[in-house]
C-alpha cells in the first residue's frame, strides 16, 4: 500500500435520503417522520428553550441587576522583556510597531505594558496603560511614557 493512496474511511459517505417517493423506497408514506404529532407536520418545530408548555426556565428565573461584561475592556499585554529583545535604543513603542514586531495580534485593541523582564534601552512608549513596575523600569532606563 502506498502513502499516496488516499481514500475516505469506510462509512464516511452515505447515500442521499430521498423521501416520500412510495413504499418501495423505504422512506415513503410518512417519509421517515413517524405517525402524527407536531414533529411530523411541515413547519412543526419548537423554539430553543421550549419545555412542552411548561413555563421555560429563562422565564421562571428573575433577570435583575446590571452586568458590565458587554462593556469590559480587554487589554493586550506585552512584557518589557519581549520589548527589550525586539527594539533598538531610541525607538518608539506604539500599536503599529508592536504589531509589526509580532508582540500584539490586534491593531485596534488597547495595549498594556507589564514589568516582567529587564529594560536597558531608552524607549518612548505610546500605549494605553503601563503597570507601576514597568513605568519604574522605563524611567530607570531613561525612557519616557506618553499617553495614547
Amino acid at each position: 500500500m502506498s502513502d499516496f493512496n488516499l481514500h475516505r474511511p469506510e462509512g464516511a459517505t452515505h447515500a442521499k435520503k430521498i423521501v416520500g417517493r412510495g413504499q418501495g423506497s423505504g422512506l415513503g408514506g410518512t417519509a421517515g417522520k413517524g405517525n402524527k404529532g407536531q414533529q411530523s407536520r411541515s413547519g412543526g418545530k419548537t423554539y430553543p428553550g421550549f419545555e412542552g408548555g411548561q413555563m421555560p426556565l429563562y422565564r421562571r428565573l428573575a433577570h435583575r441587576g446590571f452586568s458590565n461584561y458587554p462593556f469590559k475592556k480587554e487589554y493586550q499585554v506585552v512584557n518589557l522583556g519581549a520589548i527589550e529583545a525586539k527594539y533598538q535604543a531610541g525607538d518608539t513603542v506604539d500599536a503599529v510597531t508592536l504589531l509589526k514586531c509580532g508582540l500584539v495580534s490586534k491593531a485596534g485593541s488597547p495595549i498594556k505594558v507589564l514589568g516582567s523582564g529587564e529594560l536597558t534601552k531608552a524607549l518612548t512608549f505610546v500605549v494605553d496603560k503601563v503597570s507601576a513596575s514597568a513605568s519604574e523600569k522605563i524611567a530607570k532606563a531613561g525612557g519616557k511614557i506618553e499617553s495614547r
